[in-house]
């Protein structure tokens, strides 16, 4: 019993020594992961036919944390068609933080849109939903109901919005996929758009992420990898109006399965805290325009655009993150190629702004602005939502109602602290009107 605690002690102090030499040592570790991944460790036997009419409709939502998914599968006799045709389900909301426990805690999924389901194959299909509550009233996390309000009335715009979704690599203990389990990654540089097996980690997941996606009908325009050992990003659109928000939830529901198969996890996270070092962060950042955008002499609707998209900063920042902008304080620094928290401005090709004009805009006089703010955990109903509203719609501030023009009307800086509650349609008009708290 004696030697066997001399033993114990032992190792304990050797652990100790080993710990110090580590923190007092300047180094780079190896990478340590069992790269490269290869195949998907389940294939969940998809060669099993399903016999007759029956298609399996697999209900996708959205969750109480306004981030994460939830899905459940059914039978149908056959393929009702259109997403109209569907059938409403429920589910407990109890156990997704949609409700509370005990009584009345059935929740609604109303189909919104389907898509083909590059996982069971065949006729199956993905089923996007809306949440509502048990009065049937959109849930606290259905942001999606408020955005295809907004969305319709502006369509005679056409509205065009493209996603840009960075994202990273975990391994199953949480730890950024392919960096050492001791020490750090050597510096940025290398990573960004590579190739080679000492730099590039989860490719075999991106590439099936990006043909699913194709399967299912989303408009994913391309990937890359990303500046960050382990981080990628894939590009969505163009999209008009809802349709943005709808396949950009439907990208990141195909993303977790995909990666799920491989023994990966996807956090959306715009800074992890092992990435709060001198690495970049994540980002959504939102592509959009209007058809007058688009055409000749466009780009004075998009200067024009500035000063509005200003005069809503704080709404946007507040908006652009599931936690009221408090994730987003960790990426929006004013460095790795981000722009203030706290201060909006605007430039061609300045990837340190909030805002920025492509230079083929400015050398073209038309095109789309890209708002570099939408953290990457994002709700992608609420950042098209909020650009819509900022350009298209009437503010009320303490001094009144000001005039609208065709893009909708400045409105000075709100007071620090203000917060500016949900928005309402008034007398059943076309004019949005926000109420600032005095």
């Amino acid at each position: 019993m004696l030697s066997t605690t001399r033993i114990v002690l032992h190792r304990l102090m050797q652990a100790r020594q080993s710990t110090k030499l580590l923190q007092s040592a300047r180094w780079y570790g190896e990478f340590n992961v069992n790269l490269p991944l290869a195949q998907p460790s389940v294939d969940m036997n998809m060669g099993i036919p399903v016999k007759g009419e029956k298609i399996l409709a697999t209900y996708v939502w959205i969750d109480g944390t306004g981030e994460n998914m939830r899905e459940k599968t059914r039978t149908l006799k056959k393929d009702p068609g259109g997403v109209q045709n569907y059938p409403r389900w429920s589910f407990d909301g109890s156990s997704t933080y949609q409700a509370s426990k005990g009584e009345n805690s059935d929740m609604i999924l109303v189909p919104a849109a389907i898509y083909p389901d590059p996982f069971f194959g065949g006729n199956h299909k993905l089923v996007l939903c809306e949440v509502l509550d048990a009065q049937g009233q959109p849930a606290a996390t259905n942001h999606r109901h408020k955005c295809k309000e907004v969305m319709d009335k502006i369509d005679h715009t056409v509205p065009w919005f493209g996603m840009e979704q960075e994202y990273l690599f975990l391994d199953r203990d949480g730890h950024p996929l392919g960096w050492p389990k001791f020490g750090f990654p050597k510096p940025q540089g290398p990573y960004y758009c590579a190739v080679g097996g000492d730099r590039i980690f989860g490719r075999e997941i991106v590439n099936t992420h990006y043909r699913a996606s194709l399967y299912a009908g989303l408009a994913l325009f391309g990937i890359n990898s990303e500046v960050t050992p382990g981080q990628w990003e894939y590009q969505l659109g163009e999209c008009r109006g809802i349709e943005m928000g709808d396949q950009l939830w439907m990208s990141r529901y195909l993303l977790h399965r995909v990666a799920e198969q491989f023994g990966v996890t996807v956090t959306f996270h715009p800074k992890p805290a092992i990435t709060r070092g001198n690495w970049n962060g994540a980002g959504a950042h939102c592509n959009f325009s209007t058809e007058e955008m688009r055409s000749e002499g466009g780009i004075k609707a998009i200067e024009a655009a500035m000063p509005k998209l200003e005069a809503t900063h704080k709404e946007c920042i507040r908006v652009y993150d599931p936690h009221d902008g408090e994730d987003n304080k960790y990426r929006l620094t004013g460095k790795h190629e981000t722009s203030s928290y706290d201060k909006f401005n605007w430039g061609v090709a300045n990837r340190a702004a909030s805002v920025r004009l492509p230079r083929s805009v400015a050398l073209n006089k038309k095109g789309y602005l890209e708002d570099r703010r939408p953290s990457s955990n994002c709700d992608p109903y609420q950042v098209t939502r909020m650009i819509a509203e900022s350009l298209q719609y009437v503010y009320k501030h303490h001094s009144g109602v000001l005039n609208s023009e065709k893009f909708g009307a400045y409105v000075p800086d709100h007071k620090e602290g203000v917060r500016l509650p949900v928005l309402s349609f008034r007398c059943g008009c076309s004019v949005l009107v926000r109420q600032c708290e005095a």
